[in-house]
Formats: structure tokens, sequence, C-alpha cells
């Protein structure tokens, strides 16, 4: 069957079927690893005061741009915003559970976020999936892409530690989607959602993000994603086993978290 032929059964141009993206520019590239770069010092700027800060280092952008770069990063300024979004159909958006919830044990509660990671020519997204109450990160994974493949590999994975009673995200189309939410449900495990723009919900992985970006992705510069796999997989070997927290009384996440959670089991076998 012709190139033609095909085309017009499957409804696509010739130029759509030859296309290839191009990717960002280099320049563009540049803006989004210092847009990173800021937005990890202070989260709560919003569009304007990011091109200010590009300006005053020389660089001549518009909002327009740098507006379209940050939702390329999946980046967005924390502040409080009124409900004005409707989910996408299908979607279907949980109440925030935890205000006021006191963590007192292991799988009470875990939180999961997506971040933007740069690389030398291009860059990633990195999700992981977190204890709250000892900081485990339970598993990560990465991406190319923001769908939600990547979200339900880490849930399966960090499912094989145990379950949750509650398991808390923001409302991002990964979360929100059947294949995340219906996993959770399946394991009868209860879904809080983050308010809309209200990062601080989920606090601790937000944390988290700063703390891998500042003590190994900006000290390291990952050329590429195997390089940012071979790079994340002892980082987060370090964190959660040798890396101690003042949070934890000077502890490793590790053993908080399989401490605390040996100590909850009940004992077994036949005592009089």
């Amino acid at each position: 069957m012709s190139i033609v032929r095909q085309c017009r059964l499957t409804g696509l141009s010739r130029s759509g079927l030859y296309y290839e993206s191009c990717g960002e520019s280099e320049l563009n590239l540049e803006l989004m690893r210092l847009l990173d770069e800021q937005y990890t010092r202070t989260p709560f700027y919003g569009v304007p005061k990011m091109t200010e800060s590009l300006r005053d280092r020389g660089y001549v952008v518009n909002p327009k741009r740098i507006r379209r770069l940050l939702r390329q990063m999946g980046l967005e300024a924390i502040y409080p915003k009124p409900r004005l979004s409707k989910p996408a159909p299908g979607h279907r958006i949980y109440p925030y559970r935890l205000r006021n919830v006191v963590i007192t044990r292991p799988d009470q509660v875990w939180s999961s976020d997506i971040t933007y990671i740069r690389l030398r020519a291009g860059f990633i997204y990195l999700v992981a999936v977190m204890d709250w109450f000892s900081r485990y990160v339970l598993s990560w994974e990465i991406s190319t892409s923001l769908d939600a493949t990547f979200c339900c590999s880490a849930l399966d994975r960090a499912l094989r530690h145990g379950r949750p009673e509650i398991f808390n995200t923001d409302q991002g189309a990964q979360f929100t989607s059947d294949a995340f939410t219906s996993r959770l449900e399946a394991e009868n495990i209860l879904i809080s959602m983050d308010g809309r723009g209200r990062a601080l919900d989920n606090v601790f992985v937000e944390r988290l993000w700063r703390t891998v970006k500042y003590e190994d992705v900006y000290l390291k510069d990952y050329s590429d994603p195997p390089d940012a796999v071979r790079n994340l997989g002892p980082y987060f070997t370090f964190y959660n086993g040798q890396r101690l927290h003042q949070a934890l009384g000077y502890l490793t996440p590790e053993t908080v978290y399989r401490t605390r959670k040996k100590a909850r089991r009940p004992l077994r076998g036949n005592f009089s």
C-alpha cells in the first residue's frame, strides 16, 4: 500500500508523517536550567518575577516564553488560587485528607510528586513515592514525558514494601488518571489530593526535591537519561540508608522505617 493511501486511510497528512520534532533550542534549555535553579530557591516566584530574574542576568525574554517553559517543566508558583479549572474528562479529584492529621507511624501516609531534572542537552522528569513518617523513599522512576505510565510503575514498585492507609498527591493529570487512582482503590487505600496551588500540602516531597537537586543533580550535571539513572540510584541509596536527618533524631529514613515498622508487627506463636 502506498504512503499516500496509508495517510488517506489514517487521516494523517504527508507532512505530518515526515515531521520530526526539533526539540528545544540551546537557549531555551539554558533558560530552563536557570528557571529550575531559581524555582528551587524561590518556588513562590510567578511568571513576572521569573522573567525579571532572567532579565537581570542579561537575557532578553518575555513573559510568554517563560510561561511556556515553566509549563513544559511542570513548574507552578506556590500560592493559593481559586478553583477555576475542571478536571479532564474521566479524571476525578479527591479531597485533601491530611489537615490536622498527626503522623505517628510508617505506612500511615505515603505521598508522590514529579519534578523536572535538567540534563546537559535536554531534560527528564523524576517521580518518587515517599513514606511521610520516616521520609523513606520507597521507589522512584524517570521519564522523558509526563504521561501516567512511569507514575504507575513507581506506585507498583512502592506497593512491594507494604500498603499505606492514605496516599497523597497533587492534582496533576498523572495522579488523577484512572490508571493511577484505580490501583490505589484496588488496594483499599484512601486517596488524598492537595488543594490547587498548595505544594506545601505535600511538603516532605518538596523538601526531597530540593535536597536531591542541591546534593546531586546540580553538582554532577547529568549528561543523558542513562547517566541520570546511574547517579540517582546510588544517591537514593545514600539518602535512605546513610544520610542523617535532624528531624528524625539524626537517624536515617531506612532505620526509622524498618525499625518502627518491625515494632508494629504482632507477635506470632502459642503463648500460655
